[in-house]
């Protein structure tokens, strides 16, 4: 049985973006677009190829998708994340896209249709995509979350876990926890059930 792991781009106060340019998302007036940079390092460069070098299928939602779609397949030979993207199953969460332009890609309309993914392989991750990130956690259909954390706060922007979008969940750390020189973190979580309320303080 495979795992969805979510894989996010996240600052203090929750926002998440991918590691694009001032030009990468403009939507609702966010201005900060390409906070990422500052903070990039060999290190958790090479930590992140890794992770997705180990990926054997890639679930996206349809505006991350379109965003992929008209970027990686026209990238060269030698980069190594377009050759494993273009060659890895894609998978698409659409209503609405009936004709996908990206070889290799098969549509899904239902989130329904995501579980049975976990059959066919070992490690599918969710890239970006937030609206269906929130939608996997909430059906308890995404099993891992792997964050990269940034230093700093945004105050604007999109959230993981938006007001009245994430619900009740405890999660246990999966492996531990990377600090890289410039600062970021690389925080792996799994799923662990509901949370624990209350605390005895006769049993700490």
């Amino acid at each position: 049985m495979g795992i969805i792991s979510v894989d996010l781009f996240i600052t203090l106060d929750g926002v998440y973006q991918a590691p694009g340019g001032p030009e990468e998302d403009l939507s609702d007036g966010f201005e900060l677009g390409g906070w990422q940079g500052a903070y990039f390092d060999d290190e958790s460069g090479k930590a992140i190829s890794a992770g997705i070098e180990r990926m054997d299928a890639l679930l996206l939602g349809r505006r991350t998708y379109d965003i992929f779609a008209s970027y990686w397949p026209h990238q060269g030979a030698n980069n190594p994340i377009a050759t494993k993207f273009n060659a890895i199953d894609k998978f698409v969460v659409s209503r609405s896209l009936t004709d996908p332009s990206w070889a290799g890609t098969t549509v899904l309309s239902e989130l329904s249709e995501v579980a049975a993914l976990k059959e066919k392989y070992t490690d599918i991750h969710v890239v970006g995509s937030g609206d269906l990130a929130r939608s996997l956690l909430r059906e308890q259909i995404a099993d891992r979350l792997n964050l990269y954390l940034y230093p700093l706060t945004l105050g604007s922007g999109k959230r993981l876990f938006a007001e009245g979008t994430g619900v009740p969940a405890a999660f246990h750390v999966a492996q531990p926890p990377v600090a890289f020189p410039k600062g970021s973190i690389a925080l792996t979580y799994e799923r662990a059930g509901l949370p624990v309320t209350g605390f005895d303080m006769g049993a700490a």
